[in-house]
């Protein structure tokens, strides 16, 4: 379910706050920054701000950095409040730009075009992750499942984890009879909307809820806020389990390899890649709008289908000229090599696909100033 517009004047506080961490020291990274922007040939300065995905929490904080060092006299604000709190921040007016887990829906292309002209915001692909199911099952370090079954065990049809629907996929793994506590995201999120669109359309049958970013009301379990919040919640809690971009899910927990044709596809960032070179552009979208749509029913060797791909929302034009300039430049350097290499290095990202990147780069540099 999506946000509703007159709650997106709660974005504009948040955003508010945000812009507060700007009025600091012109150099936050200490004196590193303070000597590369020295010696640093950049002409670029100001204050970019955005919110959102929290998924992207660890990549951003790689990119913010990196662009720092190239532009030391520029600051980049992001808040990982949420890919549904990003989206309305920068509906609002409140943000220069989103990072989102979900591209924006056909209504959000309209309001968009409201803040950011004619032609509306830009989704463009900046990040590639796989989203881990993972569980606390001391001594067990991953498990077999097939869709249907994570689909039951986070509707709370299965209560233990001995379960024969488990058992028959991991023969010879001795099981628990612990119960299963699932846990899910209390905020409105696109790791959830991914999640839920797996389910929905590997096992339509186990799972025949709509894909939303917000987690079906009247299901068991827990929930958390954030990606932290949820893996925090498992690491305390034996039998639980989660979902959650792999990058905050450390060696403490077990995860899930997923049934793609007849194998069992452990996750990592190259399976992740695999799927989304399945994937296609969504339909009636401009040609620098970059949606992409996911074949979460894929049998291609060595694929994981449950991956989510989070954008960087723009607009397509902004009413100031140095705005356009410092998102241009900051959008073309999270798509670059180097920072997609950062991006890997701080949150087991996977790189995008090089032709993908440079329709990424060509819409980025689309971005123009409203007369």
């Amino acid at each position: 379910m999506r946000t509703s517009r007159p709650l997106r004047a709660l974005a504009v506080t948040a955003a508010a706050a945000l812009a507060l961490t700007a009025c600091g020291s012109d150099y936050p990274l200490g004196d590193e920054q303070r000597e590369a922007a020295e010696n640093s040939t950049s002409t670029l300065s100001g204050i970019i701000s955005g919110s959102g995905s929290t998924a992207q929490g660890p990549a951003m904080d790689a990119w913010i950095g990196g662009f720092r060092v190239l532009h030391p006299k520029v600051q980049v604000q992001y808040s990982p409040d949420g890919s549904g709190a990003g989206r309305n921040a920068l509906l609002a007016g409140a943000v220069q730009f989103a990072g989102s887990d979900a591209f924006l829906q056909d209504e959000e292309l309209g309001e968009a075009r409201e803040v950011c002209g004619p032609d509306g915001a830009l989704d463009i692909p900046a990040y590639i992750s796989p989203i881990a199911v993972a569980f606390n099952l001391p001594g067990i370090e991953s498990l077999n499942m097939d869709a249907a079954t994570i689909a039951k065990i986070f509707r709370g049809e299965i209560d233990y984890w001995n379960d024969p629907a488990i058992a028959a996929q991991n023969p010879g793994v001795e099981l628990p009879e612990t119960r299963v506590t699932p846990v899910s995201r209390a905020d409105d999120s696109g790791t959830t909307e991914n999640f839920t669109e797996y389910l929905h359309e590997a096992a339509p049958q186990a799972w025949p809820n709509d894909p939303s970013g917000s987690w079906p009301g009247g299901l068991g379990g827990e929930n958390a806020q954030g990606s932290a919040g949820v893996i925090s919640t498992v690491t305390r809690t034996e039998g639980s389990v989660a979902y959650s971009d792999d990058s905050v899910v450390d060696d403490s927990l077990g995860t899930v390899n997923l049934k793609v044709g007849e194998e069992y596809v452990p996750i990592s960032a190259d399976a992740a890649s695999i799927a989304v070179e399945q994937s296609s552009r969504v339909p009636g979208r401009s040609a620098n709008d970059i949606a992409l749509h996911l074949d979460r029913t894929t049998t291609a060797p060595g694929a994981y289908p449950l991956v989510l791909i989070s954008y960087q929302i723009f607009c397509s034009s902004y009413e100031d000229a140095g705005t356009v300039e410092l998102v241009k430049a900051f959008g073309q350097y999270v798509i670059s090599p180097e920072g997609q290499e950062a991006s890997a290095d701080a949150a087991k990202s996977a790189p995008i696909p090089e032709s993908l990147a440079e329709d990424a780069r060509a819409a980025i540099q689309s971005i123009t100033t409203r007369p």
